[in-house]
């Protein structure tokens, strides 16, 4: 069976959700298109947020996880 590709915007914003909690600036965002550009800042918030709540690693992957599958 074929994987699926995951949806651009998910990816973006995972993407920037791992830099958010990897301690990356926000101004190392790698996109121009505003929409994308706004995806990855989306996840690089909620990165940070999770840093600061001590949520790296396996309790980060399964908030993100439920969230994924909601939307």
């Amino acid at each position: 069976m074929k994987r699926q590709k995951r949806d651009k915007t998910n990816r973006i914003f995972m993407r920037g959700h791992h830099a958010g909690i990897h301690r990356r600036s926000r101004e190392e965002c790698p996109y121009t298109n505003s929409a994308d550009k706004q995806t990855w800042l989306n996840g690089w918030r909620e990165g940070r947020e999770h840093l600061w709540e001590g949520k790296t690693g396996v309790a980060s992957i399964q908030y993100l996880s439920k969230k994924v599958v909601n939307e």
